[in-house]
């Protein structure tokens, strides 16, 4: 509910383009990916392949529009903090938040991509 509401304060207060239907969609479609993203790190479980997912589902929320990238950002900060409070190391929560920013950005998720993991992924 608070994504929800999230969402619609944005789209209204901060004046998105366009409908903020639109923008809601966008913003549930990135979630999606990013869930999606999140999934197959846990099915794969490639040693080293992290950094490519995160960046994978970052890239794909931000393909859906600002809503998808809006919701791939607040997501990647949440699971970030959230893993830095329960001591996870700076060195890491910087290398991830890099590769988030990557896959937002529009750059190519590959370039995290390990050696060897399944074209599955």
């Amino acid at each position: 509910m608070k994504l929800f509401t999230g969402l619609i304060f944005c789209s209204l207060v901060l004046g998105i383009s366009g409908s903020w239907f639109s923008f809601v969609s966008e913003a549930y479609g990135g979630a999606k990916d990013m869930w999606r993203a999140y999934s197959d790190m846990k099915e794969a479980n490639w040693k080293n392949s992290d950094k490519y997912f995160h960046a994978r589902g970052n890239y794909d929320a931000a393909q859906r529009g600002p809503g998808g990238e809006w919701a791939a950002e607040k997501i990647s900060d949440l699971r970030e903090s959230l893993q830095s409070f329960f001591g996870r190391g700076d060195e890491d929560t910087m290398a991830d938040q890099e590769a988030n920013r990557w896959g937002r950005s529009g750059k190519d998720p590959n370039h995290f991509r390990p050696r060897g993991l399944p074209d599955k992924y």
